[in-house]
């Protein structure tokens, strides 16, 4: 058999769709499945979208398009972030790319290598993790509390940099643990950040407009002092229900532009020329299929809560945003991968242990409520029945 490189020996993978796997498989056999693993919203993109792409492949839109992406989309998405987070960009920063991985890919690659150390949120999305050591860097932990609803501390997070730090990843509203990081936390970090020139920050800001109860996003290329090293990634995917179109983007420092780019030409050349079209009019079209979806998760978010508490052994924090529930199990007896298996083999309910996002994950796991109220309530019920 060929033998591999080490590195490849490093790198992980993302559970949700191994779980997923399962999940259909145990379905194709007739079981019925309610699955609450998988992040993606359950509504179909909104029309208007649709139509803008299938109007770009009838326009002739079936080329090549610039490895940054085609300049309409691009100027479209600087207006966007103009207007939901109140800062100017400047379009030439903005990288179109094939999903939101593909930003903390490069920005990983750019950053990690043996003699480096990256900082990354613990649970958190577990792509992080696995691309810094694929890398070979050293994969520093930065430690999410159930406690305080899974903010981080910006002393604990500023006191994990050394001299050989050159990344620190940041994700709010966050992936598992529906935490969010309020303003004053994110102003003391970018404080202490003033003292550590050399440590660029990748924001994963894909949940930016999924909030609750009124919180308002906080965006790290708010920071004037953090602009000259800050890579914001954000993408369709999650917003306007686009999992499977494959559209994100990075707003890249102007120092990082060029590199990026290059890695873009290397790695896909260009992201497919129709689908940019429709970001176009999910962008500069009607908002309101993201409002009234915003609203159902909301009710969603309420009724999982309440139901949650309810499972003995169970405590749940309230989710601040994105589409996730990451409840305490510790008090199951089960560690969370037995768990997982437990529910989805014996009770068809297909969850994710917290463990598969990060070591610090033990004794939770995620549920997503991007399905049905009926078919959260059913779920529920079976977990109950089961326990």
């Amino acid at each position: 058999m060929v033998e591999m490189t080490a590195a490849m020996g490093r790198l992980g993978t993302e559970s949700a769709f191994e779980v997923l796997a399962r999940a259909n498989a145990l379905a194709a056999e007739g079981r019925d499945i309610i699955n609450l693993g998988i992040g993606q919203p359950d509504f179909k993109t909104p029309d208007h979208i649709v139509d803008a792409a299938q109007k770009a492949l009838r326009d002739g839109h079936h080329g090549y398009t610039p490895a940054n992406g085609i300049p309409e989309l691009r100027e479209a998405v600087a207006a966007d972030i103009a207007t939901h987070r109140g800062v100017e960009v400047d379009p030439g920063c903005v990288m179109i790319v094939p999903g939101g991985k593909v930003t903390m890919f490069f920005a990983i690659l750019m950053f990690g290598d043996p003699s480096t150390e990256i900082i990354y949120p613990n649970p958190g999305f577990p792509i992080y993790e696995s691309v810094i050591n694929f890398t070979g860097a050293k994969a520093v932990p930065m430690a999410l509390h159930e406690a305080n609803g899974f903010s981080f501390s910006a002393d604990e997070v500023l006191a994990l940099i050394t001299p050989r730090t050159r990344l620190l990843i940041l994700n709010s509203p966050a992936n598992p643990t529906g935490g969010y990081v309020p303003r004053e936390e994110m102003d003391r970090l970018a404080a202490g950040l003033e003292a550590h020139p050399d440590v660029a920050v990748l924001s994963d800001e894909i949940y930016g407009r999924m909030l609750y109860d009124g919180r308002r996003h906080v965006s790290l290329l708010e920071y004037e002092s953090l602009r000259d090293r800050v890579i914001m990634l954000d993408g369709w995917s999650k917003t306007y229900a686009m999992t499977g179109w494959r559209m994100g983007y990075g707003v890249w420092p102007k120092a990082l532009v060029d590199p990026a780019t290059r890695l873009s030409i290397n790695c896909h050349s260009c992201v497919n020329a129709s689908a940019q079209y429709a970001g176009i009019a999910a962008l500069q079209g009607p908002q309101d299929a993201v409002d009234a979806m915003m609203a159902a998760f909301d009710e969603r978010r309420k009724i999982i809560l309440r139901e949650l508490n309810q499972i003995a052994g169970f405590s749940c924090v309230e989710p601040a945003g994105a589409f996730y529930a990451f409840p305490n199990i510790a008090e199951t007896g089960y560690t969370a991968r037995a768990l997982q298996d437990k529910l989805l083999n014996e009770a068809g309910v297909a969850l994710i242990a917290g463990t598969s996002f990060g070591a610090q994950g033990e004794g939770y796991i995620r549920f997503s409520y991007a399905n049905s109220t009926e078919n959260i309530l059913k779920a529920i019920e079976r977990i109950k029945a089961c326990l």
